[in-house]
């Protein structure tokens, strides 16, 4: 066999000038010729006999073609090296080292090759150019200079058979006939230079100083004695593949897991699933991944077990945890009279053969993998133990993953229920492994360490809907007034027809809450007519549909206009519950986005809340970082940065208000706080607070000046179309109206500047506020954020 090369150096990079010759075999056989043995002798003598009118075998060639024109004389040489009595079932050639090109094959690999197609091209397969380079420095230290040095790297084949499935082949060198010869070209290599080599194994450049291309002539040739070693190969696949961690890798690992059982069991009609089980539930649920599907479940996300498994595949499955194998699908169903739920399952998906494999941790099921085939008797409970090798390891990986979606969901818990913020959790982290470490030695004694951040300062900052609770009276009203009217007409209806008391009564009673829904609303009035609703004129609505059957159409209307959760009309509050619920999702989403950007420029901590708007309360100092790098630019560039946010979020819900259901407006605000304080993790309330009686008076302040008015006006300190910054202290005022006119020069903010003073609070005085338009884009994509350097560069100039 001979690769379609003219010259064996043709696109090759090696420290190695290849040079084919058998001179060293030919040695071998020199002395074989003086041997005792009178035909071992005789045989050695005959094949130098052979090579002795061609010199050219023992001085080495580079074209391809020698090996064509000598063949019957190469073959001879060869005679012992590819017993005829073994080409049948040795898979081995004579070839270069570290190269595909191999120029004579036992039988049984021609065969092999012969199986794969004539389009298919030989190459060793798992390793780069690079190391094929290095492996070959290795060689020449090893054998020609003497130094130890491993670096022995398994090379492969990869070949399809005949029915495409892909086998690997280990390839093992036996150099025992090649000669290692420097050229001028070939510097020493001093111990010096073998010491830089053991220290700087990624240096190409270095490696290729001390080995030019081609500097050593490598004269000869090798064995290469090559394994089937499929299953082995699979078995390490299918660990390597188990590893990924990445959503995209693992779409792409499960194309590659369905590949590696097909080499495992020699099948390429094969495909791989996957069913988790959940036990607390005993039901078997999709595994929800790229490329994962569940043959048992088909397009089902969850099923219960009995749903899924006639009784002794439970049985055999859940409760022995032991493999299950189906040969002929269709014989099952005849014999189970189509009642066995999994053999329906699979004969409804055209699957003829099966194996199912429980994957289980001692006596814990996790899951069941699913092995099918389109052919019957492929898959059988003789291949199904093939299985066994491999199961450890899925085990292993559904384990991990297993802890992994545990974390994950801690993670979404933390993120989304609790206020450890990820610039804090260092602080618990540590207070944590204390605890453990107590509780081990205290017992129930241990005490979680108190959580407590000194010297930060402060910053909060609210977007607020306004008139919130007008809106969600007014649409209140209209969803009560709109089934009230409802109810009016068919007790109109009914007493046309009956003559009765109670229907008047009732009447009297529907007139009245219409009457108080317009004049007089209060806080209980939505409970009290609920109740009416539900309990007068409900079951009477249920009684007279079944005795009057011409009011059945206007009934039934009636309750089908009722929301099923909430027994009641919901349309106009339905229409403002989603609004605040947009306007709050998407508020957040953009107040989320930035703060990754903000912690990168320093880290700080960071919370929010969802109320009619979002409030985001945020703490940066020294104490947090647990580094000694804090700066009062960081202060400054965070306040600036978080008028820039409020900005753009009230653009952002401005441009989007035409989205929501009903027309809201929003008021934002900012409050300053001048002096460094302390917070603490409260543990009962699971969030941080203000320590000490002192900076409490932040938290008061917080919580009641967005409803504060303009000292002597009736006029609320916040209001549409105005950013507000409330503040106490003289210094405060200077530097946001530094921002303030920065971001005027920017066209964010408005030049209708005022400075105003807010009416005394509980326990709290002297807050004043600066007032300024917002100037809204009509530009979604303007979105640029300035530091506080742009501001200090605006100053200078």
């Amino acid at each position: 066999m001979v690769n379609h090369i003219e010259n064996i150096n043709d696109s090759f990079e090696s420290p190695f000038k290849l040079e084919i010759s058998f001179n060293k075999l030919l040695k071998y056989y020199e002395k074989l010729a003086k041997s005792d043995d009178e035909f071992m002798a005789a045989k050695a003598k005959r094949v130098l006999k052979t090579q002795r009118p061609y010199p050219i075998l023992r001085e080495g060639f580079v074209d391809t073609a020698i090996l064509a024109k000598h063949k019957k004389e190469i073959d001879i040489i060869l005679q012992d090296s590819f017993s005829q009595v073994l080409t049948k079932n040795e898979i081995k050639t004579a070839s270069m080292p570290f190269h595909d090109f191999a120029f004579n094959a036992s039988y049984r690999f021609g065969k092999i090759l012969e199986a794969a197609g004539k389009d298919f091209v030989l190459e060793i397969k798992n390793i780069s150019d690079y190391d094929l380079y290095r492996s070959a420095c290795v060689v020449i230290l090893n054998f020609y200079y003497g130094y130890q040095v491993h670096f022995k790297r398994p090379f492969f084949y990869e070949i399809p058979d005949a029915n495409g499935v892909m086998r690997y082949y280990k390839i093992l060198y036996n150099a025992d006939f090649m000669e290692i010869i420097p050229t001028e070209k070939a510097p020493e290599i001093t111990q010096q230079d073998f010491d830089e080599l053991l220290d700087n194994f990624d240096d190409m450049d270095l490696w290729k100083k001390k080995f030019p291309p081609r500097s050593y002539r490598f004269k000869g040739f090798v064995i290469s004695n090559i394994f089937d070693v499929t299953d082995d190969q699979s078995i390490s696949n299918i660990k390597s593949t188990l590893i990924v961690e990445s959503t995209d890798k693992k779409e792409m690992a499960m194309h590659e897991f369905n590949n590696i059982f097909r080499s495992l069991l020699n099948i390429k009609d094969l495909k791989v699933g996957f069913t988790a089980y959940n036990e607390e539930n005993d039901q078997l649920e999709q595994v929800f991944g790229k490329g994962v599907e569940s043959f048992l479940l088909n397009n089902s996300e969850a099923k219960p077990c009995q749903n899924v498994l006639c009784d002794h595949s439970y049985e055999t499955l859940l409760r022995d945890k032991k493999l299950l194998s189906i040969s002929d699908v269709d014989k099952f169903f005849v014999a189970s009279k189509g009642k066995a739920p999994q053999i329906k399952s699979l004969k409804e998906q055209n699957i003829k053969s099966a194996i199912l494999a429980p994957i289980a941790d001692n006596d814990k099921l996790l899951g069941v993998l699913e092995l099918v085939s389109s052919k019957s008797k492929l898959l059988n409970s003789i291949n199904a133990n093939k299985l066994l090798d491999v199961m450890p390891f899925i085990v292993s990986s559904v384990i991990r993953s297993k802890k992994e979606e545990r974390n994950l969901i801690e993670a979404v818990i933390q993120q989304e229920c609790t206020s450890i913020h990820p610039s804090v959790s260092w602080k618990f982290n540590i207070a944590a492994r204390k605890f453990i470490k107590d509780k081990q030695i205290h017992g129930t004694n241990a005490v979680f360490s108190k959580i407590k951040f000194e010297d930060v300062y402060p910053l909060y900052g609210q977007i607020d809907v306004k008139g919130s609770s007008d809106a969600r009276n007014l649409a209140t009203q209209k969803d009560l007034s709109l089934q009230l009217n409802l109810v009016e007409k068919i007790i109109d209806a009914l007493m046309a027809l009956e003559q009765l008391p109670i229907l008047q009564k009732l009447k009297f009673q529907i007139e009245n809450y219409s009457s108080e829904l317009k004049d007089n609303f209060k806080v209980d009035s939505e409970q009290h007519i609920t109740n009416f609703l539900k309990q007068d004129i409900e079951p009477l609505f249920k009684y007279q549909v079944e005795k009057h059957p011409s009011l059945k159409e206007a009934i039934e209307d009636y309750f089908i206009k009722i929301d099923d959760n909430l027994d009641v009309i919901y349309y106009y509050r339905k229409n403002y519950d989603d609004t605040i619920l947009l306007i709050n999702e998407n508020m957040s989403s953009i107040l989320d986005a930035k703060q990754n950007e903000a912690q990168a420029m320093y880290p700080h901590y960071f919370e929010r809340f969802k109320t009619d708007g979002v409030e985001h309360n945020m703490y940066i100092g020294e104490s947090i970082t647990k580094k000694e790098s804090f700066n009062a630019i960081y202060l400054y560039n965070l306040r600036l940065w978080q008028l820039q946010v409020m900005c753009e979020m009230e653009n952002e819900f401005y441009q989007n208000q035409h989205e929501y259901p009903i027309a809201l407006d929003v008021a934002s605000m900012i409050l300053v706080f001048n002096q460094p304080l302390s917070i603490r993790f409260r543990m009962d309330e699971k969030q941080f607070d203000v320590d000490g009686t002192y900076n409490a008076r932040y938290e008061v302040v917080k919580k009641r000046v967005d409803k504060a008015f303009i000292k002597g006006t009736e006029d609320r300190i916040t209001t549409k179309g105005k950013m507000v910054i409330v503040y106490s202290q003289k210094e405060d005022e200077a530097e946001y109206l530094q921002y303030v006119k920065f971001l005027q020069s920017k066209k964010r903010l408005h030049d209708d500047v005022e400075i105003v003073e807010l009416e005394d609070l509980q326990g709290v005085t002297g807050l004043k506020a600066i007032r300024v338009g917002l100037l809204y884009s009509t530009d979604p994509e303007n979105k640029e954020f300035y530091t506080y350097e742009d501001l200090l560069e605006e100053i200078k100039t």
